[in-house]
């Protein structure tokens, strides 16, 4: 599985490839899916470009994207969106008068009020992608949650930009999460270490993801034009590896 993370906290300065809009994000959806993407994971903006957990940004957001792709959709809930822990809640909460809730979220288990958002999620029939950070106690956190088996997979996240040294950090990670309660994981980078880290779910057989937020080029070094070019990059670099 390679799902498509098509904008994260990037705007408009990182370039004009990076879609925004409700409408630029269902175009660069249908784009990434037509390349070979198998589910789509995004960070819904205000007008102004930033994240936002508000069901005014969700929503047209979520209906775009349904329009033009027929994948499981996921949005962020990250603390930058909304630092407060009991707003953040609340805006969890409120999704209940979305016309359709997302298929899936991710929540980072080293940010505080990551269990309470967790289960406010559960409790909706949202999954729950459990986002476990390297250089953090998050996986720590997570083998003591009595909501690990619950969740949909583990989100096993590689904070470690260095092409170098990016891998070992992966290795370091998967370790630290050991059985994650037997959830499915994918495994993925950012920025310099998006590709090693990429080959290296291939070869193990993890899933994994790539887009615009995890990375702005290809594994040359030339500028990503699009979501779905990383896309089909990514595709052809997972098999390489997995051979």
């Amino acid at each position: 599985m390679v799902q498509v993370c098509l904008n994260g906290a990037r705007g408009a300065g990182d370039g004009v490839t990076v879609p925004l809009s409700p409408e630029a994000l269902a175009e660069s959806a249908a784009e990434a899916v037509a390349a070979g993407a198998t589910e789509v994971h995004v960070h819904p903006k205000t007008p102004c470009g930033q994240d936002s957990l508000s069901p005014r940004a969700v929503a047209p957001t979520l209906e775009a994207i349904r329009a033009r792709v027929p994948v499981p959709v996921g949005v962020t809930t990250g603390a930058w969106a909304e630092p407060d822990p009991v707003a953040r809640l609340r805006r969890i909460r409120s999704w209940t008068a979305l016309p359709n809730l997302p298929d899936h979220a991710s929540v980072n288990w080293h940010e505080p009020g990551a269990e309470e958002v967790a289960a406010a999620l559960i409790e909706r029939g949202v999954g729950v992608e459990a986002g476990i950070w390297s250089g953090t106690d998050g996986a720590a956190r997570f083998a003591r949650s009595a909501l690990g088996p619950k969740v949909l997979r583990v989100l096993a996240e590689v904070t470690d930009t260095s092409p170098d040294t990016a891998e070992d950090s992966a290795r370091a990670l998967l370790a630290d999460l050991g059985t994650a309660f037997g959830r499915p994981v994918l495994l993925h980078g950012e920025d310099g270490g998006a590709w090693p880290v990429l080959r290296l779910a291939g070869r193990l057989g993890l899933a994994t993801r790539v887009g615009l937020e995890d990375t702005l080029v290809l594994p040359d070094g030339e500028r990503a034009r699009s979501n779905a070019q990383l896309v089909t990059a990514g595709l052809v670099e997972y098999g390489r590896a997995g051979r």
